[in-house]
Formats: structure tokens, sequence, C-alpha cells
């Protein structure tokens, strides 16, 4: 018995680098979880999880309840946490974000529940005794993600992530990723973070010319973007007037970061409010409106999401 065991621990372990070290599988859902316990909306965890490669957890199956009353209870979310289950769509009809009805869902409404408080509760809610509720969509709640193992789930690719997207440059030794579909430049640096990177910093000329190379590649498939022609990195000025510095996202000056090349006449702030940082196709700096909508490049190191072997794996049972 004891072999068999260590067999199947043996065998976790493997199955668990093969997603992210932030994430824990669990062996009765031959998956993993991950507990975001920073309270926010439900649309934003929808799009949180979606980002990090997994989905909004739901108590679709007794095995996921189970975990998901573990994780709460060892947790700070007294209250509970969202589950992937709204009726967002069409009032009244709750299904998970895969599509499950609420009627196959395996917990129990809670007592007086779903009441629909002033017709404004179209989120569900997963209590800490395993019941469920209806809840404003926009009252933040924390949340668990959930990646389920599939016998096609790719292995960690050379950047030690499962995206495909990310390519490690020898030249730097960073991984770096184009994102072709425009986003605010904090929507970039959210979407960088939940890929297990952040916005791409530029630490030399060499790494301008990376930068610049993996540009032209995208001419012009941008898409959702109002100036395809710049690209949010990972720099802004942390402050509204001249006396204030552009920093890294690292806080770094860019000088202290070791490229500070502009393009010609910029920073300007031709248009009041550009205290983000981009790059034109040129690889030079230049600063932009952060709410402008512009593609961006991620940066990771290849081994950020590369998992410790210690305490990566958790029974169900033994909670």
């Amino acid at each position: 018995m004891y072999r068999w065991v260590i067999i199947l621990h043996c065998v976790a372990v493997i199955h668990a680098r093969h997603f992210r070290s932030d994430y824990t599988y669990y062996h009765e859902l031959n998956g993993w979880m991950k507990l975001h316990q920073m309270p926010t909306t439900w649309d934003d965890a929808r799009q949180r999880c979606t980002l990090e490669g997994s989905v909004l957890a739901s108590p679709v199956n007794n095995e996921l309840l189970q975990a998901m009353k573990i994780v709460i209870g060892q947790s700070r979310a007294k209250r509970g946490v969202f589950t992937g289950v709204s009726d967002i769509f069409s009032p009244g009809d709750f299904f998970s974000v895969e599509g499950i009805p609420i009627g196959k869902i395996s917990a129990d409404w809670a007592p007086s529940e779903p009441d629909n408080k002033k017709n404004e509760e179209h989120c569900i809610a997963m209590l800490p005794n395993g019941t469920i509720a209806d809840v404003n969509c926009n009252e933040p709640y924390p949340y668990i993600c959930f990646k389920q193992n599939t016998p096609n789930m790719p292995t960690p690719y050379h950047c030690g992530t499962v995206d495909p997207e990310y390519k490690l440059e020898s030249r730097t030794g960073s991984c770096y990723k184009f994102h072709r579909i425009g986003r605010p430049w904090p929507g970039a640096f959210k979407t960088c973070v939940a890929e297990g990177g952040h916005l791409a910093i530029i630490n030399s000329d060499t790494e301008a010319q990376v930068l610049k190379e993996m540009y032209a590649k995208n001419p012009d498939n941008i898409v959702k973007a109002k100036y395809p022609h710049v690209a949010s990195i990972g720099f802004n000025k942390w402050g509204e007037t001249s006396s204030y510095s552009w920093l890294t996202i690292h806080g770094q000056t860019l000088q202290e970061a070791g490229y500070e090349v502009w393009e010609p006449n910029t920073p300007n702030n031709a248009t009041p409010g550009e205290y983000c940082g981009s790059i034109y196709r040129s690889g030079k700096l230049n600063d932009m409106r952060c709410h402008e909508a512009i593609p961006f490049f991620c940066e990771k190191l290849p081994g950020s999401l590369i998992e410790n072997e210690q305490d990566s794996v958790t029974d169900i049972n033994s909670n």
C-alpha cells in the first residue's frame, strides 16, 4: 500500500509540473487550483482565471465541491468565494463558465437563497459551508481558479509555460510574447502578470533590437488597437509634473535600467495625460496615454512558472 502511495505521489508531481507553480495539484480532481485572496468583481475574476489559462472554479461535481470547501476553510475568505456560475447572459438561467446548468451543480442553495435582492444578484458565490447563494456581481469576493488536466495537455515549453507564444531569446535570456490585441496600459500590466511575467523592460540596445524584430513580424495583424504602430512596455511616469521621473515597473530610472533612447521629439505629452511607456516599431521609447488600447510586450524569466516539487500536490482526503 505504501509503495502505491509513493508511485501515485510521483505521478502526481509529474502531472503537477505540467502547469504552473502557483497552482496546487489535487489528486481527486486530476487538476490544479489557485485561490486569489484579493476580492474583486465577478467579471475581473473570470478574466484573471482566463488569462492564467484556467477557469473560474465552480462546484460542478462533489470532488470540486469538497476541494473548494477545503481551500475556503484554509483562507481568509470568510464570506466565501465567487464561483463561475452566473445568469448574466439570460436572467434566471444560471450556467457555469463551462456551460453546466445550475441544476447539475453539486452544491445546495443556502437557506432563503436564491433571493435576487433588489433584482441585482446575477452571480453565484460559494459559502464556507459549501452552500451557494446569489450575489451582486460587482460586490468584491475572493475566487478560485481551476485547471483540468487533459490527456493532450502540453508540457511546459522552454519558457516554463504551456503558452507556446512565449519564445526564449538567447541574446537576453528572457522569454517574450507580443500581444496583438490592444489593451490599455493597466490591462496590459494585468495580462502579463497573469501569464507569469511582466510588461517588458528594455535593459539594453540588444533588448530593444529583440523587441523591434518581434514587432516587425506583426505588421498588419494588430487587433482593437487605436495606434498599432506603438506598443506598451514596462515603464511609466510616476506623477504628473516635470519633476517626476520615468521609472520602470521595477522602480528603476530608465538610465539605471540600461536603455533611455527616445523617439525624436518625445516624450512630449502631445495629448495631456501621456504618462505610460511604449515603444515605436523603431524600438525607441515613446510616451502614451494610459487608457489607449494598443498592443504590448510581455517578458518572463524561463523559470518563473516552474514547479517547486515540494508542497505541489494535495490530497483532498488528507485534509
